[in-house]
């Protein structure tokens, strides 16, 4: 049966997100959505004739406020997006277990809102937006049910929306952190609100408690390298409440709950630390950290996190359907990672690192080591094997150069000139060691992300589609700026792999919130391959 519908979308986007979100209302009504108080660049209500339920599509847009006109026609991304202002109200993590529901349709965002639910644990360059994800799965007209895959999933922004909307979500990633913090991320989303809070009344008393520290087990059976290498890294006296928060949380009874105030402790680690926070290089300053403050800030942490998710758990309810699956694997052989969905995938969202960005591993080491999720003497072999990575030796540079050399036609000729071009202009002037790995390096990235699309049109149902949101960059070579425009040089090579180009979104990207924002990329796009049929 047809309906009449109209849609109020909401205000504060971006230009890009409202192009998101015609694409998403038009691709779930697959129908014409026509503006009511201006044209598509400017309205904000627009109506539609669907045989799509108003039920549907408030519970899947994700840029959309009212599906009707009144309270009863609040979006569920709206109400969600409200909870992260109750969590901000001053009331206990308990308190807010009982009284949501009461507040979310009174308290709707004013701005955008990003942090919502468990996407705000954890800090972690390089994160996209929940509700882009959740566009996307839109866009492509994800049945409920559906198989999406992130196959360098960082965080598990794609995961969380993936889960919230339904779908089988499933992550890959080499870095041990971002599958642990995805792997909590998802955990929690399916547990009681109240179970939450009595969890942090829980360490809170314990960790107020002046008596004697007790440290975990676990920590005493660390590694002997790996205890030397916090030793280096922290002041005892700090290292000694670390231990004594740890050891509270393995004692909480739940695991998806100790995952989850693990994944509190880990965000804190890098600032109580006497790793310069915001450098993404191994550089020691001593910040001025009196006794009793670290188990502060991990309260403060953990206060944060309880409240967001309580209040998001308490209006959204237990999010039922298929679990998450999140594996430590290489994009470049996502098949071997995730066998039983070859041929499945409904789409694929993700956001790949870009050409020599960011030493991943080493950024995250103090969490990878006091975690024990991977021994410090692992750091350099995995860091050397992620995508993008930029830290080599001058015998690797070279083994990278020959291969390059040899297979270069495997690459299009707009990327095979500008890898050319910079080691030319590099070639001429005297440069240091980074500046002489460039182009290998960036030989190297594009050789990688070819097998990461090979792999993704492997899993790819025919006719389905894989979104790519990229950010470009540049380097300078000979003291020359080259634009490595990263999106342009993926979708040739998506071309040559079997995919068609479907379309290209520019984004106007906010300021970077995070701790890195220095090294942010400025801009990006997002790139739509599809497998033919």
């Amino acid at each position: 049966m047809m309906v009449n519908l109209t849609c109020r979308m909401k205000q504060h986007i971006q230009p890009f997100e409202r192009m998101l979100a015609l694409k998403e209302l038009r691709a779930l009504t697959r129908s014409d959505v026509i503006p009511i108080d201006g044209d598509d660049a400017t309205a904000l209500t627009f109506a539609t004739t669907t045989s799509c339920t108003a039920e549907r599509l408030r519970d899947a847009l994700a840029y959309w406020q009212f599906i009707g006109d009144d309270d009863a026609g609040l979006t569920s991304q709206i109400r969600m997006e409200a909870t992260s202002l109750i969590a901000r109200n001053g009331a206990s993590p308990r308190q807010l277990a009982e009284s949501v529901h009461s507040y979310a349709p009174h308290r709707l965002p004013k701005k955008r809102c990003l942090r919502y639910g468990t996407h705000g644990l954890h800090e972690y360059r390089g994160k996209f937006f929940p509700q882009l994800v959740r566009a996307l799965i839109n866009v492509a007209d994800v049945p409920t049910g559906g198989v999406v895959l992130d196959p360098m999933c960082g965080s598990g922004t794609t995961l969380v929306e993936a889960r919230c909307s339904g779908m089988r979500g499933y992550g890959i990633d080499m870095n041990p952190l971002s599958v642990f913090v995805s792997d909590a991320k998802c955990e929690a989303l399916a547990l009681a609100p109240t179970s939450l809070a009595r969890a942090y009344d829980r360490l809170r008393t314990e960790l107020q408690d002046p008596a004697p520290n007790r440290e975990a087990a676990r920590r005493n059976s660390c590694d002997a390298d790996d205890r030397e290498y916090l030793e280096r890294w922290f002041d005892r006296g700090i290292l000694r409440e670390l231990n004594r928060m740890a050891g509270s949380i393995d004692r909480l009874p739940n695991d998806s709950i100790r995952k989850f105030y693990r994944v509190c402790l880990s965000n804190i680690l890098r600032e109580v630390s006497w790793q310069k926070t915001d450098d993404l290089r191994v550089r020691r300053h001593r910040p001025d950290i009196s006794p009793g403050e670290t188990t502060i800030r991990f309260l403060k942490e953990a206060l944060r996190s309880t409240r967001t998710v309580v209040a998001f758990l308490a209006e959204r309810g237990f999010v039922e359907g298929p679990r998450h699956v999140v594996v430590e694997g290489d994009a470049r052989a996502a098949s071997v990672a995730v066998p039983e969905v070859a041929g499945q995938v409904d789409v694929v969202v993700t956001s790949p690192p870009y050409a020599t960005a960011l030493p991943y591993i080493d950024t995250d080491r103090l969490s990878l080591i006091f975690l024990g999720l991977l021994q410090r003497n692992e750091h350099r072999r995995l860091d050397t094997l992620m995508i993008g990575n930029r830290e080599i030796t001058t015998r690797r540079r070279k083994e990278y150069w020959e291969y390059y050399r040899d297979h270069n036609n495997l690459l299009p000729n707009a990327t095979r000139s500008m890898i050319d071009r910079v080691d030319r202009l590099n070639g001429r002037v005297a440069v240091g060691f980074r500046r002489r790995n460039v182009a290998a390096l960036l030989s190297r990235y594009f050789f990688d992300m070819r097998k990461a699309l090979q792999e993704m049109h492997a899993l790819l149902k025919c006719g389905a589609s894989a979104f790519l949101v990229i950010g470009n960059n540049r380097t300078t070579a000979g003291g020359v700026a080259v634009e490595i425009n990263t999106a342009d040089h993926l979708a040739e090579i998506g071309v040559d792999v079997g995919f068609n180009v479907e379309d290209d979104l520019s984004m106007d990207m906010l300021v970077s919130r995070d701790i890195f924002k220095n090294n942010a990329v400025r801009s990006e796009r997002i790139v739509r391959l599809s497998k033919g049929q």
